[in-house]
């Protein structure tokens, strides 16, 4: 048991010794877009209070260990800090907010998923993370875009089931889309 440990700590000093400069800087994004998204989705109340310290250590999970469940945890303890600020403090929903968190969880997603790929002393030519970050960027502006269209939808007919038709017409896009990728990964 004492080996195992003294092991694991010998590796994470190798690990910490050898790291290159891209995986550290997309490990640092990760932290922030975590960090970001648990800032803006709790109310101000509860993290003025004891839980800036346990936010800031969700935000660090990921970001050290992206292959594990600690960017999934990341998102749900969000997704439950949304939710206590709408429902437990009675925060209006603001359409900013909403977006901002949605694109803090999505670029903790997808530089997890990157920075899963990426051996952590890999040297990195910087066209690929732009061109990851381009295509992260392409997905949030078509993604915001399509939201507040749907959002205006909704507007003009919340008068007669607005709501039901923004629903079907999203369920209807998901659809959509999910058919076009099985398509284009067939085509490989």
């Amino acid at each position: 048991m004492v080996g195992s440990v003294i092991g694991r700590v010998r590796a994470v000093r190798t690990a910490a010794a050898r790291i290159s400069l891209a995986p550290l800087l997309v490990r640092v994004g990760i932290f922030l877009s975590a960090l970001v998204g648990l800032l803006l989705a709790y109310p101000a109340e509860v993290v003025v209070g004891n839980a800036l310290g346990p936010l800031v250590v969700v935000a660090v999970l990921p970001a050290l260990m992206p292959r594990r469940l600690w960017p999934t945890f990341a998102a749900l303890v969000t997704v439950g800090g949304w939710l206590l600020a709408t429902d437990g403090y009675g925060r209006p929903i603001a359409l900013w907010r909403l977006m901002a968190v949605a694109v803090a969880l999505y670029l903790t997603h997808t530089l997890c998923a990157l920075v899963a790929v990426l051996p952590y002393d890999a040297v990195v030519d910087p066209d690929v993370i732009v061109r990851w970050l381009t295509r992260a960027a392409v997905v949030l502006l078509a993604t915001s875009v399509l939201g507040v269209l749907l959002l205006e939808l909704a507007e003009v007919r919340a008068g007669d089931g607005g709501w039901q038709a923004v629903t079907i017409a999203g369920l209807l896009l998901a659809v959509g889309v999910a058919a076009l990728l099985a398509g284009l990964l067939r085509r490989r």
